[in-house]
């Protein structure tokens, strides 16, 4: 596996390695020991999820505040999507800033989300499964959309505004100026 620091403080690429035989190949796709040498960080993942979408959809920007902040370890299962990650820790030096990676189930790669910043993805294929560790469980109270749109943020979105697919909640998210931010 190798792990890649990213632009986000705290984002890491991961690239597992795969191994090909006559039957397709095997992959260890998380290894704590492994994760940790090369992080620093010690991630206790208590919840994993699982997500089907069609091509165009934009999902996100969400985030859990507070004492429910979730990191995320994300990969792609089935399709091609563009993963982005939005700082929202104030006194990070990144922050306001996104990153925009590609993922697939072709590359493997994976995307560590650090606690503290908003997540979402554009679908580019003509579907997508997408597969999450968290490590604290989800908070209907504690969960935040950061406007997919924010003029402030600036995302650059791969799909054309036309074709986009939203959830009304994803329409009507906050500003990243009327957000609960943190420290």
């Amino acid at each position: 596996m190798t792990f890649t620091p990213l632009s986000i403080c705290g984002a890491w690429l991961i690239e597992p390695v795969r191994y090909y035989d006559a039957r397709g190949y095997f992959s260890e796709t998380f290894r704590a020991d492994l994760f940790r040498e090369a992080t620093g960080l010690d991630v206790d993942f208590v919840q994993e999820n699982e997500s089907e979408s069609v091509g165009g959809t934009i999902r996100g920007l969400h985030f859990q505040a507070g004492e429910h902040a979730q990191a995320k370890l994300v990969r792609v299962c089935e399709g091609e999507i563009v993963d982005v990650v939005v700082d929202l820790r104030r006194s990070s030096p990144s922050f306001g800033r996104y990153i925009a990676v590609p993922l697939s189930h072709e590359s493997g790669r994976q995307l560590f989300v650090p606690r503290g910043c908003a997540h979402g993805f554009a679908v580019l294929s003509e579907r997508a499964r997408f597969l999450y560790k968290v490590d604290n469980y989800w908070c209907r109270e504690a969960e935040h959309t950061l406007l997919y749109d924010d003029p402030t943020v600036g995302v650059e979105w791969p799909i054309a505004p036309e074709a986009r697919i939203l959830s009304p909640k994803d329409l009507t998210g906050s500003s990243l100026a009327a957000l609960p931010l943190f420290p």
